[in-house]
């Protein structure tokens, strides 16, 4: 979503526990307290053939207990008797140099929110206001060239995000709709709905506008604007491109793969996404209209949904 631990420091000195001049004399007395083992016993502590260089210690009783402290030895000159180490809490971690690169924090994404219009006398400028759009089309219309487009030449950061695209991250298992409206691809339908959603958030979140594009049926509440609203927020600014039936054959003819629909198949949905005239949503018809074009409309459209957004 990093600090090297070094080895613990040894506990702070004392009494009776790390090193003194007294553990190492057998012989040493202990003022107040009891004498060695050695000591108490009468005897010198076994030593091994090596410690016999020199006689024996005096043997006899143990030192009286009432006698003086002997003062221990000057010390050699230049030594200083250790002090205590000072002690250093384990939780303490030295001072670490700053990052360059690691994490960075990010605002979290949450519902978008209805954009507000500046306090000007004149429509908004749709090309510099961080927002988010859904264009809905049949197949053909023009959705996701037109949202490039417009994403790519915007004066602020945007993002377009395709619910096609995002579906089609399943690549084993795909449901694809031409086979058939079941179970499992509405299932998948609605987590790439769900992933863009919070794809859309996100960027907002972080400044960065948003373009999504789906073939939204008026009339089919599962792919309807409902589950879009509830993933990316009310802020949500939908419009609608619809071209005449023959644009969208032609530009249905072009394409390949699972993308390319039959002629039926176009003519059903373009029948059905009529349902859009008289909802209340802006609508562009790009018939005679290229991509450079519709983009520019677009930007009209968005800027009086800025002003008066749309209720849906």
């Amino acid at each position: 979503m990093q600090h090297a631990v070094g080895s613990p420091l040894p506990p702070p000195h004392q009494s009776g526990h790390g090193w003194t001049p007294a553990a190492h004399d057998p012989g040493a007395h202990h003022p107040g307290g009891h004498p060695g083992p050695a000591a108490h016993q009468g005897q010198v502590p076994h030593q091994g053939p090596a410690a016999h260089q020199g006689p024996a210690p005096h043997q006899g009783s143990a030192p009286h207990q009432g006698s003086a402290p002997v003062p221990p030895p000057p010390p050699a000159p230049g030594f200083a008797p250790p002090g205590p180490v000072p002690h250093t809490p384990h939780h303490v971690q030295p001072p670490q140099a700053p990052e360059t690169t690691g994490h960075l924090p990010l605002p979290p994404g949450g519902p978008v929110g209805m954009p507000s219009a500046p306090p000007a006398a004149s429509a908004p400028d749709a090309s510099t206001t961080t927002i988010a759009v859904l264009l809905i089309g049949p197949a053909g219309a023009g959705k996701t060239s037109v949202a490039k487009y417009w994403a790519d030449h915007r004066r602020v950061p945007t993002a377009h995000i395709s619910l096609d695209d995002v579906r089609e991250w399943v690549r084993s298992g795909f449901a694809d709709p031409q086979s058939g409206w079941n179970d499992n691809s509405e299932a998948q339908y609605r987590l790439a709905r769900r992933t863009c959603g919070f794809a859309a958030r996100n960027f907002l979140a972080n400044g960065i506008s948003c373009i999504l594009d789906d073939a939204v049926f008026p009339d089919r509440p599962v792919v309807g604007l409902g589950g879009w609203k509830r993933h990316v927020g009310p802020g949500l600014l939908p419009v609608v491109l619809l071209p005449g039936l023959e644009i969208v054959l032609e530009r249905n003819a072009e394409r390949a793969g699972n993308r390319r629909l039959t002629d039926e198949e176009v003519a059903r949905i373009h029948g059905r996404m009529a349902g859009w005239y008289g909802s209340g949503l802006p609508i562009i018809d790009n018939s005679q209209l290229d991509v450079p074009q519709t983009a520019r409309v677009l930007d009209d459209v968005l800027a009086r949904s800025i002003a008066s957004p749309p209720q849906w």
